[in-house]
């Protein structure tokens, strides 16, 4: 029997997994369960994902995805007079306001790397970008510090279930900024 050419096969499986980690957690994704939420063969898994760390990596990449494209959609990054405390505290409203699975899915993704160093570059590259970003408006020392206390205020909003307060957050924002200019 001749295989199926499948292009999009690679992508589904990571969809698949995704779909898998958002229902179950970490601990409920393997090949096996990628592969039956992706109706494909358990073969097609393990031949584009070697290792479960690949798969996982794939998913946190395009799980990371999610913010960046809040980031995109909003723009207000490109006007050198933007207030940055605001800008970056609508972003986050708006992030946490969308699919909360979604956002959940991204931080288990993203805190998975506690425990498997294969996701540590993909953690690290989301924060880096984020701080480049930032970097356009305020020195490489505060843009950090503004992608910690954003990781922070997600955190505590997801594990709390305390309601997101952008005055809070905008707040707390511009106190970090306001300490870079002194």
């Amino acid at each position: 029997m001749a295989r199926r050419y499948d292009p999009e096969r690679r992508q589904r499986i990571i969809d698949a997994a995704i779909r898998v980690v958002g229902a179950k957690g970490i601990a409920g994704l393997s090949h096996r369960s990628a592969a039956a939420e992706a109706d494909v063969p358990l073969g097609s898994t393990t031949y584009h994902f070697k290792t479960l760390d690949e798969l996982l990596v794939a998913a946190l990449r395009q799980a990371n995805e999610g913010f960046a494209k809040v980031i995109a959609s909003r723009g207000g990054l490109e006007d050198p007079r933007t207030d940055l405390a605001a800008e970056l505290a609508a972003w986050m409203g708006e992030w946490l306001a969308g699919d909360r699975t979604g956002v959940e899915l991204e931080h288990e993704l993203y805190l998975a790397a506690l425990r498997r160093p294969a996701l540590r570059p993909v953690a690290a590259e989301w924060a880096d970008g984020v701080a480049q970003l930032l970097s356009r408006h305020t020195d490489p020392l505060t843009a950090r510090a503004l992608v910690a206390v954003i990781d922070g205020i997600c955190l505590q909003v997801l594990l709390t279930g305390v309601p997101y307060d952008e005055e809070y957050a905008r707040e707390v924002l511009g106190r970090v900024l306001a300490g870079a200019t002194e």
